[in-house]
């Protein structure tokens, strides 16, 4: 681009928003950790938005001690998501990061955040079909398959690419 400086450049790329959750999951069965927030109808995985200089995994491992008071180191990176621009958001990428499994034992330590988090349960599959958006279920779902066959999916809008 002439007459633009390296700046100007920089300063005119698109900004995108990131988001960064945890795939957390029972020690005996197909269920998965879910958080219902106070602020919408949904629930969501542990995670959230990853901070201006935050790393995806280092906003995985926040928000995991900030929703849930535990302190997890988050494991391989499960599934990437490019989400479309919608409902005045921009587009956005999402990381699903593995959480592994949780006993009975650390469950009971999980203490919600009250203005932020109405609480949390173990979901099955169906429930979480049920319970998460559908943009979010499909998300889950991909990452419940990368843990099975040992692979980081890639999607766009919750379905596989490639």
């Amino acid at each position: 681009m002439a007459g633009v400086s390296g700046d100007d450049y920089i300063a005119a790329l698109p900004r995108k928003r990131m988001g960064s959750g945890v795939l957390i999951r029972h020690p005996r069965d197909d269920r998965v950790l879910l958080v219902e927030p106070t602020y919408k109808d949904d629930w969501e995985i542990p995670g959230g938005a990853v901070e201006a200089d935050e790393s995806p995994y280092t906003a995985a491992a926040r928000e995991l001690t900030e929703e849930l008071g535990l302190v997890v180191a988050p494991g391989r990176l499960l599934v990437v998501d490019w989400v479309a621009p919608r409902d005045g958001r921009t587009e956005g990428v999402m990381f699903v990061y593995d959480g592994g499994t949780i006993d009975s034992v650390r469950a009971a330590e999980i203490v919600v955040p009250p203005g932020e988090l109405h609480g949390w349960a173990w979901s099955t599959p169906e429930q979480a079909g049920q319970r998460l958006s559908p943009l979010l279920a499909r998300r889950v779902a991909a990452a419940q398959l990368a843990v099975r066959d040992g692979v980081t999916a890639y999607l766009e809008d919750g379905h596989p690419v490639g």
